[in-house]
């Protein structure tokens, strides 16, 4: 069964290096009113470099960032090849200044577009007790 859906991108990720930028666009920028309270966000973004129907496809992977992961379905993976290509990352805000938010650990690429930012809530996103193949403990952190 398929839904038809709309994603209205609300910004784009202007540069990344150890203090990225993310621009919102003008028609979003009041969004961002009191989001500075917050130490950090998660930002949903879209892999358009993976924005094709082959990668759209991709429905097992071994994970490349960690070394000696097994083959898993793309569901139990964090593989930027997917049926849609929405990236997910918990980033540092450093400042705001009009439409443009200053990040540390944003894992996207320069010209990637976000769909949506919402505030980090360690009450609602944190889990304790949480469990994960071993694999996922050998590489990167994401």
């Amino acid at each position: 069964m398929r839904s038809n859906g709309e994603v209205r991108f609300i910004g784009r990720v202007k540069n990344v290096c150890e203090l990225s930028k993310i621009e919102v666009f003008p028609e979003f920028c009041s969004g961002l009113d009191s989001l500075s309270d917050f130490s950090h966000i998660i930002v949903l973004y879209w892999f358009h470099l993976r924005d094709d129907e082959k990668e759209r496809m991709v429905l097992n992977v071994v994970p490349r960032r960690h070394p000696g992961a097994p083959q898993v379905g793309v569901f139990a993976s964090r593989s930027p090849s997917r049926p849609n290509p929405i990236g997910l990352c918990v980033a540092k805000l450093d400042k705001i200044e009009g439409c443009i938010m200053t990040v540390k650990g944003l894992d996207a690429f320069e010209g990637s577009p976000i769909i949506d930012i919402k505030p980090y809530l360690a009450r609602g996103d944190a889990v304790q007790n949480s469990s994960a193949p071993e694999w996922t403990t050998h590489g990167p952190s994401t």
